[in-house]
């Protein structure tokens, strides 16, 4: 078994850890917050911001570490990271302006984000040998729904149902993959794609679900895996259809519909005859010589 797939498997049992994790530096009621982070970081963070904001915490908003122009004024900046040496998020975090109080969510202690911040939550149960994220993002999401009040009795339960629940299509038969969100799981469809394209080098796309039909499912077909996650309308799987390809549904709570795409990302990849564990071009941090 591939590093990747054992740390997939390994998320009931991080989950169940990270419902005893102190949260509360993620929501903070009442104070302005952005959340920060690269790559996979940023689409928890964006989940993360509309989880916080639509649970009453309080204006929250996500940007691209990379993107990050010190224009607007916010109390708290929270900074996803998993190996804590992401150079861009490093960056955002000397630039933010004195008494903006700084969180970092980390699964790594002793790394340069340490020193740029007032407050950690360090996840170092949930770390992972792969370059490709799974269980560190799912993990840190799990912190943030029990933090922000939510009842996550069945999460476990359905996160080891999607590690033991077939494939939703055979790996030979799909080249197209596209992943649909609404609310917070919009971040976790652009996660998924970015699984099969970081996993399985595989053409995948990802949208809020409803911006679906204004353009994108032009290019669906009968080779097209077409994913849901969480409250997406039952209407869209006609427009689906209509185009050929096959809409995918369960009733799994979105962060053990995640799991199962990952599951998918590494059989597809293993298909092809790709290594998960040693993704094109990629490496577990991107430290970069000038910002």
């Amino acid at each position: 078994m591939t590093d990747t797939a054992r740390e997939i498997a390994s998320q009931p049992e991080t989950w169940a850890k990270a419902l005893t994790v102190d949260g509360g530096a993620l929501a903070a009621r009442g104070e302005r917050v952005l959340v920060l982070g690269c790559g996979t970081s940023w689409f928890m963070a964006q989940s993360l911001a509309e989880l916080r904001e639509s649970n009453g915490f309080g204006e929250t908003d996500a940007v691209c570490a990379s993107e990050f122009v010190p224009r607007r004024r916010y109390d708290r900046v929270i900074a996803l990271t998993r190996s804590g040496t992401s150079t861009e998020v490093l960056e955002a975090l000397r630039r933010l302006p004195e008494g903006t109080h700084r969180v970092a969510v980390t699964a790594v202690d002793g790394e340069p984000v340490d020193d740029l911040v007032d407050e950690r939550i360090l996840l170092d149960f949930a770390d992972e040998r792969s370059v490709v994220q799974t269980r560190f993002p799912t993990t840190l999401l799990t912190v943030a729904r029990s933090a922000y009040g939510e009842d996550l009795s069945h999460v476990v339960p359905d996160g080891e149902a999607a590690i033991r629940a077939d494939l939703p299509a055979d790996v030979s038969t799909v080249e197209h993959l596209v992943f649909l969100g609404t609310g917070w799981t919009v971040g976790l469809a652009h996660e998924a794609a970015l699984k099969v394209r970081e996993a399985a080098q595989a053409w995948s796309e990802s949208y809020p679900a409803m911006d679906y039909r204004h353009g994108p499912v032009a290019v669906a077909g009968a080779k097209s895996l077409v994913w849901a996650f969480g409250a997406v309308p039952g209407s869209l799987d006609e427009t689906i259809r209509g185009a050929g390809a096959e809409p995918v549904r369960n009733g799994f709570d979105p962060l053990a519909q995640l799991v199962l795409a990952q599951r998918f990302a590494v059989a597809l990849a293993e298909h092809k005859g790709l290594d998960p564990d040693r993704p094109r071009l990629l490496t577990r941090s991107v430290i970069l010589s000038q910002p």
